[in-house]
């Protein structure tokens, strides 16, 4: 799988953007607030109809611009895809082969891809929504069941959620409604459990590989799903899930009206990242936590593969930098030949580039593009 073909018109600084990339190496050079993570963001969005960086796609349209248009022409399993993303003030539409697409997660999945950033350095020893937030958006690009789950399950526990604190100031006593909607939740719950099972079984085996690969320690990483109700395992079977679920959040009723929320569920869940069995989070070292990051991205390829049999893009935005020169040769020479790659960085001085065969290189500045050898290549 490789993007070809890219324009992006009003997307933040990127006003009038139009390149053909290489199949295998881009690399986008700059100075920061140039446009570099822009062009790296759009081809995200394009992939996923959302951005890493906000959750209000307003943020994405120029200033004193109505809307952002963003599209691409996407080969992969010897296909020929022509995709585009509109973004309005009004709301966003997709569109495959110029046939708008009824629902976005019927768009979601066409094109898979993986981001990079020194965000996700905070992957191990930061908070547990990050993690929560690293599998919906993951998980939801290779799978369009988890992404309709994942926003079933937004809408109802914002339903039950609402309803407890009209509970919790008195304004009803019906708990009959709350129990309708603890079960609605269940089911729901029940579906992204067993899936995020799945997927970090699969992410848990590729990690382990590659953090072999980028570490020369011989640890061991273990990568395992932490439900907030602690005696679901990654052996129930969905009815089971769904059981132990309906069973807290009834021991919890009580406690959760009090308290006005939903104290238990995919919302409340994390992932423990260990080395030979120590909490990397605690004990880890930040160079053992960083290269956990990075095999846990490098794993995230292998997983994309083995669902789809395509290898995804891969976005590495300023993350060069911050690794030495050891995982630099590490992650190129993982990626080496496999992926279709873009780095954005400020210099390319002091980063391992000759494991590259013949990178095309841009320079972003203003958010205009320019090929390296001079000729522009945006607008």
């Amino acid at each position: 799988m490789y993007l070809k073909h890219f324009i992006a018109q009003h997307y933040r600084n990127l006003y009038q953007c139009d390149i053909n990339f290489d199949s295998n190496v881009n690399i986008f050079i700059g100075q920061n607030a140039q446009g570099k993570t822009n062009l790296l963001e759009a081809i995200y969005f394009l992939a996923l109809t959302r951005s890493h960086r906000t959750n209000n796609d307003k943020d994405l349209i120029a200033f004193k611009q109505e809307y952002a248009n963003i599209s691409g022409r996407v080969y992969k399993s010897q296909l020929d895809l022509s995709l585009r993303v509109l973004i309005t003030k009004k709301g966003k539409k997709a569109w495959i082969n110029r046939i708008e697409q009824a629902k976005l997660s019927k768009y979601v999945g066409q094109l898979n891809a993986i981001l990079f950033s020194p965000e996700d350095l905070e992957l191990i020893k930061g908070a547990p929504a990050l993690r929560r937030r690293f599998m919906d958006q993951e998980f939801g690009q290779i799978d369009a069941e988890y992404l309709y789950f994942a926003g079933k399950y937004k809408q109802v526990l914002q339903q039950k959620n609402n309803y407890l604190k009209q509970l919790a100031r008195g304004r009803t006593k019906d708990t009959v409604f709350l129990e309708v909607l603890s079960d609605q939740l269940a089911g729901v719950a029940a579906e992204i459990i067993v899936r995020r099972f799945k997927f970090l079984r699969y992410l848990d085996k590729y990690a382990k590989e590659a953090y072999k690969h980028i570490s020369s320690s011989g640890e061991l990483l273990q990568v395992t799903y932490r439900p907030s109700v602690s005696d679901i395992t990654s052996h129930d079977s969905l009815e089971e899930v769904y059981r132990k679920l309906r069973v807290s959040f009834q021991k919890n009723q009580t406690n959760e009206i009090t308290k006005g929320t939903t104290l238990s569920g995919p919302h409340r869940d994390d992932i423990e990242f260990e080395l030979d069995n120590k909490d990397a989070h605690l004990y880890g070292s930040q160079g053992q936590q960083r290269t956990i990051a990075l095999s846990i991205k490098l794993a995230e390829i292998q997983l994309v593969h083995h669902l789809t049999d395509e290898y995804p893009l891969l976005l590495l935005d300023d993350v060069m930098s911050e690794l030495d020169h050891n995982r630099q040769n590490a992650l190129l020479n993982y990626i080496h030949g496999k992926t279709q790659t873009f780095i954005t960085t400020t210099d390319l001085a002091g980063i391992s580039w000759e494991i590259i065969k013949k990178p095309k290189i841009f320079r972003i500045k203003s958010g205009k593009i320019y090929l390296e050898e001079g000729k522009l290549n945006g607008r």
